[in-house]
C-alpha cells in the first residue's frame, strides 16, 4: 500500500463538512482498493473536522462506513458460523425487549446485522447507531442522541415492532421493510426484488435462529436474570 493509501486525514472547517464528506466517499476508494473499510470521523482541539483510515487515540471519533454490514451481496462471510455476540448491550437489548414485546433475539440480530453491534457506526445513507436509525426515524421513535446506546435500541426496537405489527408479525416483510423502507414493500407487495434487500432478509433471519438458540443456552446462566434484575 501507498504512503498516501495508507493514512488518508483530511482537515476541514465545519462549513465544509458536508462536501467533504461526499468526497471522502470517492476518495476513500483507494483505501477500500486495499482491503482497509474502516473510516474514523472526529473534530481535533482546533474544531477542525477530519476523517483518517486510522482509529484516534486521543479524541472521541465515529467510524464511518459506507456498506451496510449485512447487505454485501458479494459477501464471503458464512452467516451461519459466524460468531454471535449474545452478551453485547444485553441490558439495554432485554429493557427494550420488555417494552416494545419484541423477541429480545431479534433485536440482536438487527443489530448484528445492522452494525455488528458498533455504536458510532454511520452509513453512506446517514443511518447512524447501533441499529442504523435514519434521522427521520430517529426523531419519530423520539431518540435524542442515536449514538447513546440505550436510546438507539430503544428506538430501534419501537420501530422494528411497529413494523411486525404493521405486517402481522411476518418477520420476513418487516425486516424488509427495515432495511428498504414500507414504501418500497407496499410498492412490489412483498419483499423487493433488490439483491441488497434479499440478502439482509436472509441474514438477519438465519442470525435470528442463531440468537434464539444461544439464549436457550444461556437460560440457566445468571447473564439474563442479572440483566432483567
Amino acid at each position: 500500500m501507498s504512503k498516501s493509501a495508507s493514512r488518508i486525514c483530511w482537515h476541514l472547517t465545519h462549513s465544509a463538512y458536508f462536501v467533504a464528506l461526499m468526497a471522502a466517499s470517492s476518495l476513500l476508494s483507494v483505501v477500500y482498493a486495499n482491503g482497509n473499510a474502516k473510516v474514523f470521523q472526529y473534530t481535533d482541539k482546533k474544531g477542525n473536522v477530519s476523517f483518517s483510515d486510522r482509529q484516534p487515540l486521543d479524541v472521541p471519533y465515529t467510524l464511518v462506513k459506507f456498506d451496510c454490514f449485512a447487505c454485501n451481496v458479494k459477501s464471503t462471510t458464512d452467516w451461519d458460523r459466524i460468531p454471535l455476540f449474545p452478551r453485547h448491550f444485553l441490558r439495554e437489548i432485554e429493557l427494550a425487549a420488555k417494552q416494545h414485546e419484541v423477541d429480545p433475539a431479534l433485536i440482536q440480530a438487527v443489530i448484528h446485522a445492522e452494525s455488528g453491534f458498533r455504536p458510532k457506526v454511520v452509513s453512506k445513507s446517514g443511518a447512524q447507531g447501533l441499529m442504523q436509525l435514519m434521522p427521520g426515524t430517529a426523531k419519530d421513535m423520539a431518540v435524542k442522541d442515536v449514538f447513546q446506546p440505550s436510546q438507539n435500541i430503544m428506538g430501534g426496537s419501537a420501530y422494528l415492532a411497529w413494523l411486525l405489527k404493521k405486517y402481522n408479525g411476518d418477520l420476513r416483510l418487516a425486516t424488509a421493510a427495515y432495511n428498504a423502507g414500507p414504501g418500497t414493500v407496499s410498492k412490489y407487495g412483498g419483499v423487493p426484488p433488490y439483491p441488497e434487500t434479499k440478502a439482509y432478509v436472509a441474514r438477519v433471519n438465519s442470525l435470528f435462529k442463531r440468537y434464539q438458540a444461544q439464549r436457550r443456552r444461556m437460560q440457566n446462566t445468571e447473564i439474563l436474570s442479572a440483566a432483567s434484575s
